[in-house]
């Protein structure tokens, strides 16, 4: 949800390259190649990082359940719900979806198995 907000707000106005503009320009450029610190770990393991990218995504469902999350936040206050409640309901859930991811990616061979 907060993405669709900033990018509504932000379409069309040129601040978003005007941003990463800004992120280029205040890293040194000898410390570009360190930053992707995971896929570089991971390459020292013989994982790629387009593996690397499909494996994170299995996670995002227990991760956008976060108290972490502002939308998650929102919503639960705007629902009048107990965060603890909305978790006892839906990290089951969040597990299953991430369960079936993987065994997608697994089964398609997006993700390898070893």
């Amino acid at each position: 949800m907060e993405a669709a907000v900033l990018t509504g707000v932000l379409t069309g106005t040129g601040m978003v390259e005007a941003m990463s503009a800004w992120l280029v320009q205040i890293i040194p450029t000898d410390m570009g190649p360190f930053l992707p610190v995971l896929s570089e770990t991971a390459a020292h393991y013989g994982i790629s990082a387009a593996e690397m990218a499909r494996s994170s995504i299995t996670g995002q469902p227990f991760r956008l359940q976060s108290p972490l999350v502002p939308a998650i936040l929102l919503l639960v206050s705007l629902a009048k719900v107990d965060l603890g409640d909305h978790h006892k309901k839906v990290l089951w859930r969040t597990a299953v979806v991430s369960l079936v991811m993987l065994g997608v990616g697994m089964l398609t061979g997006a993700i390898g198995i070893g």
